[in-house]
Formats: structure tokens, sequence, C-alpha cells
């Protein structure tokens, strides 16, 4: 295949660009920056809405990974409207760029986030589980709707509502191991909600299966079928990396801290991935304690 991915330059995006490649897959770049250049590189740039659509030729799928972090600072209205405007205005580019390719591309993968659904206590949810009310939920409606372009010409459409990312070199987990490996981790409020996660490894893999898979369309679960609570999580990433895990960070603290992204943090979404596993694709870290032995070991 031939596979246009933006967002490459980040944590899932560079994994995801080196394990196309090491599968024979011909990578283009989407990228924002112009002094990056080649002959597998188009550039684009979604606040002054230009793409440079005469280099996307003959794409056979893309791959839409792009969007502010929701991380990189407290939260304001400034910052609310980058992280909404970098996902939804970015996606609405794409997707009606993609629209007019000749020919069309076959599927068109856009991320989605775990953040669909809110706080849902310990509630199973699936794909055809309802959405959120707050902030967040509410941008993954509307960067979820930004697809309807693709899919109104018979692009075959994938939103993934993907769950924590891990792996040590990057995303949250490389965030939360200096206070682990301290000896200073601890659960996040009273540990009870629940963690949506997928190992890098596993999400390099169900991207490309869900490439190649022509019966999964719409909203997908990126996540395992194991989510487990934030204690669970706490005591298995201690065991791992042999620290104590004792410090919990009460809800107030956090809070105080980081403003309403703590809210995000701690809202409870145990996803099933129904979809994914009815599609035949199999996890190769289902459980949370293997999975961050694992990834620790190497």
């Amino acid at each position: 295949m031939n596979i246009l991915v933006t967002g490459s330059s980040g944590f899932v995006g560079s994994a995801i660009v080196e394990y196309l490649k090491s599968r024979d897959q011909s990578v283009i770049r989407l990228v924002r920056d112009e002094r990056i250049k080649g002959h597998d590189i188009a550039h684009w740039d979604p606040e002054r809405g230009t793409i440079e659509s005469e280099r996307l030729v003959d794409i056979d799928a893309v791959v839409h990974l792009a969007g502010e972090n929701l991380a990189s600072g407290r939260w304001n209205a400034q910052r609310k409207a980058r992280i909404r405007d970098s996902r939804v205005n970015g996606t609405l580019l794409l997707s009606e760029t993609i629209a007019g390719l000749r020919p069309l591309p076959k599927v068109f993968l856009s991320a989605s986030a775990s953040g669909y659904y809110g706080d849902r206590n310990d509630e199973v949810l699936t794909e055809d589980s309802g959405s959120g009310d707050d902030f967040l939920a509410n941008v993954v409606i509307e960067w979820e709707s930004a697809t309807k372009s693709a899919s109104d010409v018979g692009i075959r459409v994938v939103t993934m509502r993907s769950g924590l990312v891990l792996h040590p070199d990057g995303g949250a987990l490389k965030k939360m191991l200096p206070a682990y490996k301290l000896g200073i981790g601890g659960r996040l409020g009273d540990g009870t909600h629940y963690m949506p996660w997928i190992t890098l490894h596993d999400m390099t893999r169900a991207i490309l299966h869900i490439l190649e898979n022509d019966a999964l369309i719409g909203p997908t679960i990126v996540a395992t079928p194991n989510p487990v609570t934030n204690n669970e999580f706490t005591k298995s990433l201690g065991r791992a990396i042999s620290r104590p895990t004792i410090f919990p960070m009460p809800r107030f603290i956090l809070r105080l801290i980081f403003g309403e992204i703590a809210d995000t943090v701690m809202a409870s979404a145990r996803m099933e991935p129904t979809k994914l596993l009815n599609s035949g694709f199999e996890f190769d870290h289902p459980e949370i304690g293997d999975a961050l032995t694992e990834i620790f070991s190497k």
C-alpha cells in the first residue's frame, strides 16, 4: 500500500511509520515543517487551510494522527481552542482533500480518543455506547464528524478510539516514570477509575490490521479487552520497575496543580474493543502485568 501519514514526528506516528516500512509498505509523510524535504514528503498547514494535494498521487490509505498534545499545558480558553481546532479543522481539511483525489484512497483511519465517553465509572463501553458531555467528549464528537467528506464519497472511514498507549520512551508513561523510579509514585485519587490501555507494539499492529481489514468501518475501539483500574495499573507498574507505589495523589491536589485536565486524566472508561476482536485481531500484550514487564525488560 501507498500510505499517507500525518503526525509522523509524534510518539505513535513515528512508530507507525517505522512499522509500516518494516512491513514493506510505502509511506508518504504529510508534515507542516517546510524545511523537511524529500520524495516521501508532502506539506500542509491546517491553520491556513493549505495542503500539497498534487503530491498525494495514488494514495491507497491515510493514517491521520496529528493533533495538539492534550497535556502540554494547563487548560484555558486559548488552549482549549487549539486542542479543538487542531483536531477538527485539520481533519476537515484532510477529509475534504482526499475526497477530491482520483483515484480515491480506499481507507481513511483517523485518530480519535477514549475521551468520547467521558467519565463512566465501571460501565462497560463499546462502539455503540453513547458519548459523554464534557469538553473533551464534545471535541471528539466534532473530530469524528469531520471525516464525513471522505465517507460521503465512499472511502472506508475508521475513527480509532484509542486508550493510553504504553511505552517507556513516550506518551504518558514516560512522564510518569521519574516519580515512580524515585519511589514516590502512587495511585491517582481513590484509584478506582478504569484506564483503557494498549502497548505501542500492539497499537502499530492494530493500525495495519485496520488498514487491511475491509470489515472494520466507523468508530473502533483500539485498546486491550482488559482495561484496569488505576489501582491495578499502579501496582503493576511498581512491580515491573521494582519500586514501591505508596504515595497517592488526591484528586483535589491534582486539580490544583493541573486544573481541568486532571478530570480528564481520572475519567473512567472501561472500554471493550468489540469490533477489533470480532475482526480477528489478537493482542500480543493483553494483560497489564505481562505487558509492563515485557516493555521494561527491553
